[in-house]
């Protein structure tokens, strides 16, 4: 609560005593040299409140100030309080650090914060372990110095902190890490390392079980394909019961051939790393071959029609774009009524090249639109005939774009169709030779 001002009770004392010494100086007739003598002794008074003030901040501002009455005793009676609150403010605001630092402590995760240039200011224990940081030693370094793992130096120089990123521990190749970087407060960040090494072992395992026993169903497959031909071919006859159970079998070992080959793809596009040196891709080249086997896919009961930019391409894998680009064409045959219409448009959309592929078929309600990439997942679980697939088609066109830096949009509306485009980053003009190379202009 403030008090009241001094200033009136000060300047009134003051008045008075003028008063009194000029009344004092007409009285022994040197008005003057009263006046004088009275400043004098009025000064070294201040002067002397002065010193005391000085002397008492110099030593300590824990011990207690001087001894003052009126406006003195004001200013040193401000000073205790303001100390006394600035000491309660310190307190205050080392207890919230202590508990911020045990609460940082007592987190499963690494933590790290940084300034805005990416140096070390603080971490808890567990990073300690998990990066390798050593106090007071790292303290001030950069983080980037301290940890050369490519993966995450190219991390921090997108700057693009929406996802996470996977590196081996800096000391101990077994841990696997997942770094994130949080920006918070004035140009400072927080690194959060979170141990994964458990659910990086079980999606391993889980890769090479599905490769593996991708491959080993390969030779039993062959063996039934060849067993069902030979008996179609000798033993049918006039057998119908036969011919049917043959045919039935024939399908679901094609069936099972494309879902073999389907997982071979995919767990080659999660596994291999991409492609050092990228080459430019013939994208008319692309689209044309993959409309044409749309066309004998659709038994031309379909409208298929293309526009393409013929100047404009990317670069990456001209298989896995073609991959990508043949399992939409077969989703849209498949999910298009007959005499309906599919268009593949390729073509520049701002700083993106887009590759799209728009049908009139019966469209996706909205709540699965945002786990159409995931394998094996249908719209119709039920579906059979021509529209039962793999459940694999977006994964793998998911799997094969993100390795090219590219994204899946997907726009759909129940009985309007549906249109899935492929967005490229980087787009380059020029046409590609038959090697692939190109002297091209990259697209801004």
């Amino acid at each position: 609560m403030l008090s009241s001002s001094p200033w009136p009770a000060a300047i009134a004392r003051f008045v008075a005593g003028t008063t009194v010494v000029v009344l004092m100086g007409l009285l022994v007739g040197q008005p003057l040299l009263v006046l004088l003598m009275a400043a004098l002794g009025a000064l070294g008074f201040h002067g002397y409140q002065l010193y005391r003030l000085e002397s008492w901040l110099r030593r300590s501002r824990r011990t207690s100030p001087p001894k003052a009455t009126g406006l003195w005793g004001e200013v040193f009676d401000i000073m205790v309080r303001r100390q006394q609150r600035q000491r309660h403010r310190r307190h205050r605001l080392s207890g919230l650090l202590q508990r911020f630092r045990e609460s940082a402590n007592a987190m499963p995760d690494g933590t790290v914060v940084l300034d805005g240039n990416g140096a070390i200011q603080w971490w808890n224990r567990v990073a300690t372990h998990y990066l390798a940081l050593d106090w007071p030693r790292d303290q001030g370094v950069r983080i980037a110095n301290l940890i050369r793992h490519p993966e995450f130096t190219g991390y921090l120089n997108r700057a693009d902190w929406n996802e996470a990123v996977k590196i081996p521990a800096p000391r101990n190749a077994r841990r696997m890490l997942e770094i994130r970087v949080v920006p918070y407060g004035l140009d400072q960040q927080l690194l959060l390392a979170r141990d994964v090494t458990q659910v990086h072992r079980l999606e391993t395992m889980r890769q090479d079980f599905v490769a593996n026993i991708s491959h080993e169903f390969r030779t039993p497959l062959t063996v039934l394909r060849g067993m069902t031909e030979q008996i179609a071919d000798h033993e049918v006859g006039d057998d119908k019961p036969l011919g049917r159970s043959l045919t039935l079998m024939e399908e679901q070992i094609e069936r099972m051939s494309l879902l073999v080959d389907d997982l071979l793809l995919l767990s080659r596009l999660e596994t291999e790393a991409p492609a050092v040196e990228a080459m430019a891709v013939d994208m008319p080249s692309i689209v044309e071959s993959a409309v044409e086997e749309a066309r004998r896919f659709s038994s031309d009961q379909h409208e298929l029609s293309t526009a393409v930019d013929p100047d404009l391409t990317v670069r990456g894998d001209a298989d896995e774009i073609r991959s990508a680009l043949s399992n939409l064409l077969t989703n849209a045959v498949k999910y298009t009524e007959p005499g309906g219409r599919i268009t593949v448009d390729w073509h520049q959309e701002g700083s993106e090249a887009c590759l799209a592929v728009t049908d009139t078929g019966r469209g996706i309600p909205p709540q699965h639109l945002p786990r159409l990439t995931e394998r094996f997942y249908r719209v119709d679980p039920g579906g059979s005939g021509r529209a039962a697939g793999t459940g694999l088609g977006l994964a793998i066109v998911k799997h094969a774009l993100s390795r090219h830096g590219a994204t899946l949009d997907i726009e759909s509306s129940p009985g309007e169709g549906s249109r899935f485009c492929c967005r490229f980053p980087e787009p380059v003009r020029g046409c590609a030779g038959a090697d692939g190379r190109t002297i091209a202009t990259r697209v801004s």
